[in-house]
């Protein structure tokens, strides 16, 4: 499974990929609000440090708007991915870009109907956003699972890349069923490191290593 980072922190980005595990970077209008930069400032650094897919989504609510951004935010970087909202003017756009091979992602998905409708239209990655139907007493593993039924059944290309993950065992659990990416928080990719027995074990072998040395 492929790990993309979901922030619009540099400094996040940096330290992450030094560990050898991020294979791209997922953003939207949120994160680069919180960054303190504009999207096309902010996605030039990021393609600096990361050689991988980088997710920039268009604030245009109408195709031709989408478009026109699109067609902007593509020109910045061969890795730039377009993310574009599940709606009909989404789909619009999608279906165009899929066309002239400029990568994208579907963002909001909340059905495998949705899913479905993107992979259709040829979208690079669907992402359903487990953590917020968790919210609402949904099981968001259960979208993660539907989905991969119905992109098996048919073969289709499109990836699924899990999103709103929360926690570890949200990366696990996509692991398991086969998501093939998971866009990951900061903080969540840090906790994946931890277990108390590798703490305490780690403990107790610098202790006997200390012993052995007097």
């Amino acid at each position: 499974m492929e790990f993309f980072i979901d922030t619009g922190d540099l400094n996040e980005i940096k330290e992450a990929y030094s560990w050898g595990l991020i294979d791209g970077v997922t953003t939207n209008p949120s994160l680069v609000a919180k960054a303190g930069v504009d999207q096309k400032t902010l996605i030039k650094e990021i393609s600096q440090i990361v050689d991988g897919p980088i997710s920039a989504e268009v604030i245009s609510t109408q195709a031709e708007g989408m478009l026109a951004e699109a067609y902007d935010l593509a020109k910045i970087h061969d890795n730039v991915v377009i993310k574009l909202p599940m709606t009909k003017d989404g789909m619009i756009a999608c279906n165009e870009l899929s066309r002239n091979n400029i990568n994208t992602n579907i963002t909001l998905i909340f059905s495998a109907n949705q899913a479905l409708l993107a992979a259709k239209n040829g979208a690079t990655y669907v992402s359903p956003f487990i953590g917020r139907l968790d919210d609402i007493g949904q099981t968001g593993m259960q979208l993660i699972s539907e989905i991969k039924d119905i992109f098996d059944n048919y073969a289709f290309t499109t990836k699924i890349l899990a999103a709103s993950i929360r926690h570890v065992d949200h990366v696990k659990t996509s692991a398991l069923i086969g998501s093939d990416v998971a866009t990951i928080p900061y903080k969540v990719l840090a906790q994946l490191f931890n277990h108390p027995l590798t703490d305490s074990g780690l403990k107790k072998f610098l202790e006997d290593h200390a012993k052995s040395m007097k």
